[in-house]
């Protein structure tokens, strides 16, 4: 067992430096390509602003996480990841700067990801008509519980179907609805509350209600890093609803790559303190076995663990960590050390 110490955590960070940096002569420092150095040295000297600022990305078997509780899997995505604001470029660390540009994807959340993800984003106000809220499949339908606030807390469940609307989004619809373990007649009259307040419109938007069918906007309900892209099929797999966005790919750029991979292409991606121009970064699981398990917010332990390599096109790959393997995790959060293999 060894312990990743202040001093390698620094010998790493330099490292990655001289990976993006050119001297101002334009000359690498010596030694430093056989280390491992993976910038472009042709982009790196040149000043210019890139031709587009989206970067092309590819993923494949990974659980993605957009808290510690709430992450989804992704199966496979093709896509881009573009700037929120015209004229920047993609900012890693900053997951409100850009948008996750869906063109083809296989996508699954859990029954217990997506009610966390209703509770914290869609029906977290104070007076919010629906709080509480559970989900669970069984024979092919979802079943939602919860509770009434404005109806002094009665319990509430509806089973029912899901499939994909025309425009993208996801419908949930109710074949049969209990208040109290007594059946009613329909939503509306179950919630008895104006449709506006289905939503808090303080936070995240993204359900409607149309007679007895919750609809829902996945490019809306879930946290940032926010996705664009439309919903094309939907299934319940198990205890998973998996949502498939556009048509499958035969084929990406990196389609070769055995194993888990999050892929970026093209575009210029700043992480940390740095930028790498006409990007060519992949992150490789270091365990395939399960699926690559990644939490942006915690990136930087999990690249810490893992190692780095070049490839003869300046590009780079970091072989990297699992978040729920990295060790003594939670101290690692607070910025303690953690050991690694």
């Amino acid at each position: 067992m060894m312990t990743t110490t202040f001093p390698r955590r620094c010998a790493l960070s330099a490292l990655l430096a001289a990976i993006f940096t050119i001297l101002p002569n334009g000359v690498l420092p010596s030694g430093v390509l056989a280390s491992g150095v993976l910038a472009n040295q042709a982009s790196a000297q040149s000043s210019e602003p890139s031709h587009t600022s989206a970067v092309q990305v590819a993923m494949k078997n990974v659980m993605y996480h957009y808290t510690e509780p709430i992450g989804v899997h992704i199966i496979r995505l093709q896509g881009e990841l573009t700037p929120i604001k015209s004229g920047d470029i993609v900012v890693f660390d900053d997951k409100n700067s850009f948008h996750l540009v869906i063109t083809s994807a296989e996508i699954a959340i859990s029954c217990d990801s997506l009610a966390q993800v209703l509770n914290e984003n869609v029906f977290s106000s104070a007076n919010a008509p629906i709080k509480d809220l559970r989900i669970e499949s069984k024979d092919n339908q979802l079943i939602i519980k919860g509770k009434l606030p404005p109806k002094a807390n009665v319990t509430f469940e509806t089973t029912g179907t899901i499939s994909a609307d025309s425009d993208g989004r996801i419908r949930l619809h109710a074949d049969h609805i209990k208040a109290a373990h007594l059946p009613v007649k329909g939503l509306l009259d179950l919630l008895g509350v104006e449709l506006a307040r289905l939503v808090n419109t303080n936070t995240v938007h993204g359900i409607t209600l149309e007679k007895d069918d919750l609809i829902l906007d996945p490019e809306q309900i879930l946290p940032p890093p926010h996705i664009r892209g439309k919903v094309t099929a939907v299934r319940i797999q198990g205890n998973d609803i998996v949502q498939v966005f556009g048509a499958a790919q035969t084929t990406n750029f990196v389609a070769q790559l055995p194993g888990n991979y999050m892929a970026f292409r093209r575009g210029d991606l700043h992480f940390g303190k740095l930028t790498m121009h006409d990007a060519d970064l992949v992150m490789i699981d270091m365990d395939p076995r399960d699926p690559f398990d990644f939490f942006l917010d915690h990136y930087q332990e999990q690249l810490v663990a893992g190692y780095t390599k070049s490839t003869q096109e300046y590009g780079l790959r970091v072989h990297t960590r699992d978040y729920n393997k990295l060790k003594n995790r939670s101290e690692g959060q607070h910025g303690k050390r953690f050991s690694d293999k």
